[in-house]
């Protein structure tokens, strides 16, 4: 795990990950995670990346997992920026992008204002959306649910539903506790909501992945509607067994249409 520290001072934690050695150069994905979530959710996807050749570039979002947990600003702006100047950093040149649900918001935004960055883009249960001002409030009801401290990883595991989830808690004495502030996930979460974003969806100039699980968040009409919108760029692909989390349902799966789709060689 390394850090970059972002122009107001807010500390990304990031991991990059090597594919064994070839005489081809590696190609490079950026993978991006969701509301409340950490770089280790790729976890179960990145031995299929890094054996197709991929460099594997992730991190936690500020707010998140072990970067700053209370940064001065979470606007999408500065979410946005925080992609591009790890790019610059590391000096990844074209990447893919990968973002899933909120990760795939800053994705796409990045795709749209750094189109010479992203060399193509992957959301998966992500699109432009619309206001959703309710959203807010349901995350934070939501995040009040949670039965901290959980006595154990175990019990985490059982009320979140997925142990990449539950490995994204910290131990503390008296139990196992988020890493991130409750009121800075809301806060992030109320300008993702507060708006469409169809007009960045239509400057796009990437191929795009659009990834829905059947039994997921993302609305099918909207996906559909993000294709007639731009049908020459953008396939449409749904995993039927999977839920909003589709990289933890199914990641066998996904890493499959992302070869099917072609960023990632078969």
């Amino acid at each position: 795990m390394s850090q970059v520290i972002m122009r107001d001072g807010t500390r990304v934690a990031y991991r990059d990950q090597q594919p064994p050695p070839s005489p081809a150069p590696p190609r490079t994905i950026l993978l991006l995670h969701g509301l409340a979530g950490h770089l280790g959710e790729w976890d179960a996807l990145t031995p299929g990346l890094l054996a197709a050749g991929f460099r594997v570039v992730s991190y936690d979002a500020r707010g998140h997992g072990a970067s700053t947990r209370r940064p001065s600003t979470v606007s999408r702006a500065a979410h946005v920026e925080d992609a591009a100047a790890l790019i610059g950093e590391l000096g990844l040149g074209r990447v893919t992008v990968l973002g899933q649900s909120m990760g795939g918001n800053t994705a796409m935004l990045l795709a749209s204002a750094y189109p010479a960055s992203v060399s193509s883009l992957i959301l998966v249960e992500a699109g432009p959306g619309g206001p959703n001002p309710a959203v807010p409030t349901q995350i934070a009801a939501w995040l009040d649910s949670w039965p901290t401290p959980f006595t154990s990883v175990g019990e985490a595991e059982s009320f979140l539903g997925h142990e990449a989830w539950a490995r994204g808690l910290e131990q503390r004495p008296d139990g196992w506790w988020p890493r991130f502030d409750r009121n800075t996930m809301v806060a992030t979460i109320t300008e993702v909501t507060a708006r469409a974003y169809w007009e960045e969806w239509s400057r796009l100039t990437s191929p795009t992945l659009v990834v829905r699980g059947g039994k997921g968040m993302l609305p099918a009409d909207e996906a559909e509607e993000m294709l007639r919108r731009r049908p020459q760029g953008t396939r449409l692909t749904v995993i039927p067994d999977a839920g909003h989390d589709v990289h933890l349902d199914c990641p066998g799966r996904l890493l499959a249409a992302m070869k099917e789709f072609g960023p990632v060689p078969s």
